[in-house]
């Protein structure tokens, strides 16, 4: 008799994407988001643009990776998407950059080396706060 109770509550249940998941994840829309929104800084040279776009593709890869169980915390694929958004970045800085100055990096003239430092202080500050994550997770004792 309990089964059949339970076989009914199941039904009035409206499933997301299939009977084996009740509900759909809301991830895969930022994750996408942020891509094209890191591509479009990146292409049209808008610093403020790629560092948003990287940090919400960085973050909801994390976090998509957390809910589907392939990882157990979301602050390591932070930190590991930023420390190599934030090597690609220095390499092209490196290959690009006529100067090392801040001023010459934040000068879209100088258009590679400007997305570039744009790329690495995003993965920066994305792998700064996958840290913080890792730090603010930790148990009082």
């Amino acid at each position: 008799m309990d089964e059949d109770i339970d076989s009914e509550l199941d039904r009035d249940i409206e499933p997301g994407l299939s009977e084996q998941y009740r509900k759909a994840s809301p991830w895969p829309l930022f994750v996408a988001l942020g891509f094209v929104l890191s591509e479009l800084g990146v292409i049209m040279g808008f610093f403020s643009v790629t560092v948003v776009g990287i940090l919400l593709f960085g973050g909801t890869t994390g976090a998509i990776l957390q809910e589907s169980g392939y990882i157990a915390q979301s602050w390591r694929a932070m930190v590991s998407i930023g420390a190599l958004f934030a090597l690609l970045g220095a390499v092209v800085i490196a290959t690009w950059g006529e100067t090392l100055a801040v001023g010459g990096l934040v000068d879209p003239a100088n258009s590679f080396a400007y997305r570039g430092f744009a790329v690495a202080v995003s993965g920066a500050i994305l792998a700064a706060v996958g840290t913080t994550a890792k730090v603010a997770s930790r148990q009082p004792i």
